[in-house]
């Protein structure tokens, strides 16, 4: 009873005199796994404040969000640490630098390193911990706790096991390299034609595709305006072959217009030689609504 008493002291006074403290009880503690194949989330609900969040979006490393709804921090810097349990003599916190706080319900989200500095922390026992300073001097910490959280995170690192190789930014726009000059797709376009294919397939809401095929400024317009299209019938025939409808495709093609490189190297002519790929999200049209008629005019009196 002593030492559960000392340790609770020892606790009670490492922290500021004025600190407020949001953080649930250790025996209500749960993780919880969210996500599809676009984003994974391992979250603990932190009682009377929100939650604490390590989000992970497809073709991304995770980042860490605090998440409020009672508005109790206010904007400005605050400090983002590692925190040592209290039963861990000798181990100091771990300063992992500021954090912005913002307006709103998300109050900021880490970065990358930092969030990965939270996940090795929680895996030796200690807890993310956010300390804001206001202007008045006083000090609000928020703090998530490590309890349960091994079988929580073996969930999570299932869930980012199925998310897509890139997200929607990632993949929206592209280039297809066409270095040897010809109108054949080489297995690194197919590969970065394959991304978005499986894309498409897993986002219905990206429905239509633009296909820009372009070529060096060796040989004649004609011949290059030629050859800019086939490389773009190229790239759309993939597209076909693996579910896309047609109609779903719009093709142009520009020969040595617009080139991405000056002409003057083999370098920089290979650049050149390629088809630009631009994923859009169109609204579908809304269908009419069926025409009223009259089905027997002869019953007209």
């Amino acid at each position: 009873m002593r030492q559960c008493y000392l340790i609770l002291l020892s606790m009670f006074a490492s922290l500021p005199a004025t600190a407020l403290t949001f953080q649930t009880r250790l025996e209500n503690i749960e993780w919880k796994v969210e996500g599809d194949k676009f984003e994974c989330r391992l979250i603990q609900p932190i009682t009377d404040f929100g939650s604490g969040a390590f989000v992970r979006r497809a073709g991304e490393q995770a980042v860490f969000r605090l998440n409020t709804y009672n508005g109790m921090l206010g904007e400005g810097s605050a400090k983002l640490l590692a925190a040592a349990a209290p039963w861990q003599p000798g181990r100091g916190d771990i300063d992992l630098g500021s954090v912005r706080i913002g307006r709103g319900q998300v109050l900021f989200n880490s970065s990358q390193a930092q969030a990965a500095n939270l996940f090795r922390g929680l895996i030796e026992g200690r807890s993310p911990l956010v300390r804001h300073y206001s202007r008045e001097g006083n000090v609000s910490e928020v703090r998530l706790l490590p309890a349960r959280f091994r079988q929580a995170y073996g969930d999570y690192e299932a869930c980012t096991a199925k998310l897509l190789p890139k997200n929607f930014e990632q993949v929206r726009q592209s280039q297809i390299g066409f270095p040897g000059g010809g109108t054949e797709l080489d297995a690194q376009a197919r590969a970065s034609l394959q991304v978005m294919v499986d894309y498409l397939k897993a986002d219905p809401g990206v429905n239509h595709v633009i296909l820009d095929g372009y070529s060096d400024n060796q040989g004649n317009r004609l011949t290059n305006r030629e050859l800019s299209r086939r490389r773009a019938l190229a790239v759309m025939e993939y597209f076909k072959q693996n579910g896309l409808q047609e109609s779903q495709i719009t093709v142009r093609f520009h020969g040595e217009q617009y080139p991405l490189a000056a002409n003057t190297s083999r370098a920089n002519r290979a650049k050149n030689r390629r088809v630009s790929v631009r994923l859009e999200r169109l609204p579908v049209p809304e269908k009419a609504a069926p025409s009223v008629g009259v089905s027997n005019p002869a019953a007209i009196s």
